[in-house]
């Protein structure tokens, strides 16, 4: 089930980025954000009343997940607009691809988790299939991003951390909903907050961008969500390879509706490693991992 449910998230990651890209024709990455994470907030609060149960509670897990929230969606989803508005949604999604070696690092540090050697191998081997599956652009002419890097790997190491920090609350409070709505709510009053910095003339609203980035924050929503769900049922270093496989999402979707991404014998490569990886880590016995 928890493999399931980080397929989910990965799906929903990809997707959201494709989303993300339409809406940034519209408006610039921190207005973008003002509009989704808010909007996930919302929903998750309408849903709370039903949703959400208090079994179990711990006050130390809403502290963890209100630390979390300060830079998990908020901090990630700013470092991701941004860098799919430099880099486009492929080669953003291939270098946050990275995430896994972060998470699994910081849980092994933080956390204590064991790594089997078999599942190492697994997250590296989706890390250089992400890396294949951007590795041309525009018809085989080689992009140079330089500094513009920096953006989506600070967001993998963000994501990383978040991922790590997530599962240490769940560890005292398995309830990934109350994960969601307090790292949400408290993700909310950050990018509401900070904006107030901004000019106001510096916010150009378009009703087509109010969509797109809204429809972005519920499809992220459902992708933590998720991600949380299975970060409740397995350890970080199952769940993080398998999440971090959204690029692939992303390509695929890229080419069908962005119409500017195209097939090459990199990204057919690194899609069959992705896949063959995380084929291996779901269906290995724990003993051959």
């Amino acid at each position: 089930m928890a493999s399931v449910l980080a397929a989910l998230g990965a799906l929903c990651f990809g997707l959201a980025l494709i989303t993300g890209r339409l809406g940034l024709r519209h408006l610039d990455a921190r207005s973008g954000a003002l509009v989704s994470i808010p909007s996930a907030a919302m929903l998750l609060s309408m849903a709370s009343p039903f949703a959400l149960r208090t079994d179990g509670f711990d006050g130390r897990a809403v502290w963890i997940f209100m630390a979390v929230g300060l830079f998990f969606p908020a901090l990630v989803t700013l470092l991701t607009f941004r860098s799919n508005e430099l880099l486009g949604p492929t080669l953003t999604s291939a270098v946050s691809g990275t995430a896994p070696l972060f998470a699994i690092g910081i849980a092994g540090l933080v956390l204590g988790e064991r790594l089997p050697p078999g599942a190492a191998l697994c997250a590296v081997g989706v890390v250089v299939g992400i890396a294949l599956l951007c590795l041309e652009r525009g018809g085989g002419s080689a992009m140079r991003p330089g500094w513009r890097l920096l953006w989506p790997l600070a967001g993998a190491l963000v994501r990383g951390l978040a991922q790590a920090g997530a599962k240490a609350g769940l560890l005292v409070w398995a309830n990934p909903f109350a994960a969601i709505l307090i790292g949400y709510l408290v993700s909310s009053a950050t990018v509401l907050g900070t904006d107030r910095l901004r000019p106001p003339a510096s916010r150009r609203f378009t009703r087509a961008g109010l969509a797109w980035f809204a429809l972005t924050g519920l499809i992220n929503g459902t992708a933590v969500l998720s991600m949380y769900m299975a970060l409740a049922r397995a350890p970080v270093w199952q769940v993080a390879p398998i999440v971090a496989a959204y690029p692939l999402v992303t390509v695929v979707l890229g080419a069908l509706i962005l119409k500017d991404e195209k097939p090459s014998r990199f990204r057919v490569a690194g899609a069959s490693i992705v896949v063959a990886s995380i084929v291996y880590l779901v269906g290995a016995p724990p003993g051959r991992l």
